[in-house]
């Protein structure tokens, strides 16, 4: 259905700085958000401007003042102990995932390299009306009682059970306690073929295999994306 606003306009914004102490570079941030427009819906387009906004102007709060700090104390141990200083990072990049159907679902990476082997990423979602600016949570896109996280759950762990076999090792040995676990239902987004659900680093799986994602068809949840709302097909 081809609705007025159905999809958004999205741009990006950017926050780039180097913060220095005593003549060294000893962080350096690269803060990303969108900015949506929708031509005929300027409440909704504010509601969800705002959110964004305000994730971007948090994680650059929290790298200035924070991570600053800490990168400046590493900073003078290093010096103390004579041994080398590495800059610390901190990056934010975002991923539209579903711009279709008055839906906009977007994920968010927030890396940080503060010294040792190697940086972290914490993985953010946010799934929107585009009619309303509402944030939906996972439960929105089912039917009223039903128990939806035995449901995807139990989907999850098929999918686990595969991947396993063909690749023994991508998680860790007790993996399905593990995704049960830390299942989680804010940490999902919408993407063109279905619900992907997330799993952040150590979780479930080593290092190696980064934050781990399950990608579930809509039709086998019952789910069809419209404009018209929800629409449960069973």
């Amino acid at each position: 259905m081809n609705l007025p606003n159905s999809s958004a306009e999205v741009t990006f914004q950017e926050n780039n700085r180097e913060f220095s102490y005593r003549g060294t570079v000893v962080l350096t941030l690269a803060a990303q958000y969108p900015e949506i427009r929708l031509r005929e819906n300027p409440n909704a387009q504010a509601r969800i401007n705002s959110r964004f906004r305000q994730q971007g102007a948090e994680f650059s709060r929290y790298a200035a003042a924070t991570l600053y700090r800490q990168a400046v104390r590493d900073y003078h141990s290093a010096q103390e102990h004579d041994y080398p200083f590495r800059t610390y990072d901190a990056v934010m990049k975002y991923e539209i995932t579903l711009n279709q159907d008055c839906y906009l679902s977007s994920y968010r990476d927030r890396y940080e390299f503060t010294g040792g082997a190697h940086g972290n990423t914490i993985r953010a979602s946010d799934t929107f009306s585009l009619k309303s600016g509402r944030r939906f949570s996972l439960s929105h896109f089912f039917a009223p009682g039903q128990n939806y996280r035995r449901v995807v759950a139990s989907k999850i762990l098929r999918q686990a059970e595969e991947n396993m076999r063909q690749n023994p090792g991508i998680y860790f040995d007790d993996y399905k306690h593990l995704i049960l676990k830390y299942f989680n239902p804010e940490n999902y987004y919408l993407t063109p073929d279905g619900v992907t659900i997330y799993y952040q680093q150590y979780e479930i799986a080593p290092y190696a295999s980064g934050i781990v994602t399950f990608m579930i068809p809509y039709d086998s949840l019952g789910i069809v994306l419209s404009c018209l709302g929800r629409v449960p097909q069973f």
